[in-house]
């Protein structure tokens, strides 16, 4: 199940309005009364909510979750704790599967984390999801200069490594693999990622 909210449209609002109104947006959207297994990210105008993770996919998060850690750039931490990470430039709030991010940035009371912040970002397609993270969060987190994007698709079995991000462009360089094979996380980690994990078993 995933249910949009959308704010009505404001005409003509100055940046301080809509910097406002994305606030606004946030907040309600911490504030919804959800059911157990539910979260609700802000793109633009529009709060969505969806389910999280099945139990199915733990054992592929935690592989990866295992392998990212040693890997992370000096003072980060890997984590699949439901935080939300904030980019007021681009209006969104969304809270990753999978993150690495600035320990010290992070370190601050309260629940919406600066996205700059975050070093890599990891999201495992759902039926529910797999739209937005196919492209919504890609064109956000590229935009926003996340430096590596990891997409598990899960529907199509595949592994993509986004990175070279740009603030004009997005992600300037993909690299997809099937699950099973090796693919190259790019600096600031610098490993080859093992997904067989990933792999539907048959």
């Amino acid at each position: 199940m995933v249910m949009t909210l959308q704010k009505p449209d404001n005409e003509a609002c100055s940046y301080d309005e809509r910097s406002e109104d994305f606030g606004y947006m946030v907040e309600t959207a911490s504030e919804l009364d959800l059911p157990d297994g539910f979260s609700a990210e802000v793109f633009g105008g529009n709060i969505v909510v969806s389910p999280w993770s099945r139990g199915s996919y733990f054992r592929p998060m935690n592989s990866l979750l295992n392998q990212l850690e040693p890997h992370a750039p000096e003072s980060h931490v890997t984590s699949g704790a439901p935080f939300k990470f904030v980019f007021p430039n681009h209006a969104a709030a969304v809270g990753p599967d999978v993150w690495v991010a600035d320990e010290d940035m992070i370190e601050i009371d309260s629940s919406k984390l600066p996205g700059e912040a975050l070093s890599l970002v990891a999201e495992l397609t759902s039926p529910s999801t797999r739209g937005r993270d196919l492209t919504t969060k890609a064109d956000l987190y590229g935009h926003a200069g996340v430096p590596v994007y990891l997409l598990f698709d899960m529907k199509e079995q595949r592994c993509t490594v986004y990175s070279e991000p740009s603030s004009r462009y997005g992600y300037q360089s993909l690299v997809a693999v099937e699950f099973g094979k090796p693919v190259q996380v790019p600096e600031p980690f610098g490993f080859e990622l093992d997904t067989s994990a990933f792999k539907r078993q048959r």
